[in-house]
């Protein structure tokens, strides 16, 4: 994999050491009122300079990006934040699904910027497309507060085990020195990693590893632009903080890394009614009627056959009715993707994509 560094963090000054109130989801995630409601908790939430302008889909005025760097300047000068020497930082997210407790592990380090795709001693690897309006969004607030304000979700395959083992060992000898819950369900943990002997065999343990972009695309798209605008000027220096980008990396091989079912809610089409949209899909999906609503949509696709056909709940608001949706065809976006393997066009992401939100909702 590309090389991984230590990297000097910026952090919020907390003496407890919770910073619930400061913290944000990511800022794709969040709208207007979302971010009211944060900041409304604590005026200094990071959503304040993360998400200067909404939607994020789409590049702001200057000013709002403009006015997001000066307030993380005015942070820094206060003190209400802080730049540490250099370290990685330990990350674990507890969850808890009824009686079930479930704990990703992760290391936060930087992360040598390089081109998408593979390449000899490992690559970036992408699953999905990026769009213009994101990454000039992202790119506008990188240029005004030269900083990265939040890292990129990866993960790579880890098959020793040995980084996954490293990171448990020691968060299991050592304690969280930050904290914070959302309320959401989820305790967030963090440990700063300066002993160099730790930091050098978790970068042993990454050698040779692929990083698959699980999330942030756009982010790791706008720190090339962001280092490419850079070499369009003249000569980067090979020890340049642009040719590194955060990450937080999980090993495929923690038990914590779980996987949960892809959702999308649509809405805004004209003349919808569910209905309507049977008849659309039809030549792609067969529905199956479910009884008891919502509640009952999951039991009903756990109980079902594994592999084979995509299978997907739809649960239409208005009326309150739900199906199962099967597809019809065994590869059913080879028509569209002749050139993917076909293992991307059974993915149930894929398909809920390409084949439901761009052609059948178009």
């Amino acid at each position: 994999m590309p090389a991984v560094f230590p990297f000097r963090a910026v952090q919020f000054r907390s003496d407890s050491g919770d910073v619930s109130d400061l913290i944000a989801p990511p800022y794709d995630v969040l709208d207007a009122p979302a971010k009211a409601r944060l900041t409304a908790k604590n005026r200094k939430n990071v959503v304040a300079i993360d998400l200067p302008h909404t939607p994020a889909k789409e590049l702001g005025p200057p000013g709002a990006y403009e006015g997001a760097a000066s307030l993380y300047r005015s942070w820094l000068a206060e003190g209400a934040l802080e730049q540490g020497g250099p370290a990685m930082f330990a990350y674990r997210q507890t969850t808890r699904t009824g009686s079930t407790v479930s704990r990703r592990c992760g290391m936060a380090c930087t992360v040598e910027v390089v081109p998408f795709g593979p390449r000899e001693g490992g690559g970036i690897l992408p699953h999905e497309e990026t769009f213009s309006g994101p990454k000039q969004d992202r790119f506008a607030l990188m240029k005004a507060t030269r900083a990265q304000l939040s890292p990129i979700f990866g993960l790579h395959a880890d098959e020793s085990g040995n980084a996954t083992k490293l990171l448990h060992g020691y968060m299991e000898q050592h304690k969280a020195e930050v904290r914070a819950e959302m309320g959401d369900g989820v305790l967030h943990e963090v440990w700063r990693l300066t002993d160099g002997q730790v930091l050098r065999a978790y970068q042993g343990a990454m050698a040779g590893e692929d990083i698959f972009i699980a999330d942030g695309h756009h982010r790791y798209g706008t720190a090339l632009n962001y280092l490419h605008e850079l070499e369009g000027r003249g000569p980067v220096a090979p020890d340049h903080p642009a040719r590194r980008c955060m990450m937080v990396l999980v090993g495929m091989s923690d038990p914590g890394l779980i996987i949960w079912p892809t959702h999308r809610v649509l809405g805004g089409m004209k003349d919808y009614t569910v209905e309507a949209f049977m008849a659309a899909a039809q030549g792609s999906f067969s529905f199956e009627p479910v009884a008891g609503g919502l509640s009952a949509v999951e039991a009903t696709l756990n109980s079902g056959p594994r592999g084979g056909a995509n299978r997907f709940g739809v649960f239409d608001y208005k009326t309150g009715r739900a199906y199962i949706a099967t597809t019809r065809q065994a590869d059913p976006l080879i028509e569209h993707f002749p050139q993917k393997p076909a293992a991307w066009r059974g993915l149930d992401v894929a398909v809920i994509q390409y084949l439901i939100v761009e052609c059948i909702c178009q």
